[in-house]
């Protein structure tokens, strides 16, 4: 059931998953990429998900049937005590974004969906 999507739409469905959930504004969504998707099996994909020019990344499954799991990774080689480095250009919101998720990913907490960020 797999060949029923290719990567890009794999991709697409997870970014545009991963930027409802973040809330991320449309003007703001332009700096998030897909990084990579690959199928695993025969029922799921992994999708990575980047913000251009930054080592950060979230990690999503993707089912066959096109749904996300809301239970997705967030990955960043950033220590929690240097949460803000390197956001200085970026927008507001997606500094809040990367230094809470930073922050959190420093203190190993593992999340369960995800808390809603203020704009």
């Amino acid at each position: 059931m797999i060949a029923e999507f290719n990567s890009t739409e794999v991709g697409q469905q997870a970014i545009a998953f991963l930027m409802n959930d973040l809330e991320v504004t449309p003007d703001d969504q332009e700096w998030f990429s897909v990084l990579s998707v690959r199928s695993v099996g025969e029922t799921w994909y992994i999708v990575e998900i980047g913000v251009e020019g930054l080592p950060d990344k979230w990690v999503l499954q993707v089912y066959d049937t096109g749904e996300c799991d809301p239970s997705y990774t967030f990955n960043s080689p950033v220590q929690a005590s240097e949460a803000d480095t390197g956001l200085e250009d970026m927008p507001e919101a997606i500094a809040q974004i990367l230094t809470i998720e930073r922050h959190q990913n420093g203190l190993g907490f593992l999340e369960v969906g995800r808390a809603h960020y203020n704009h």
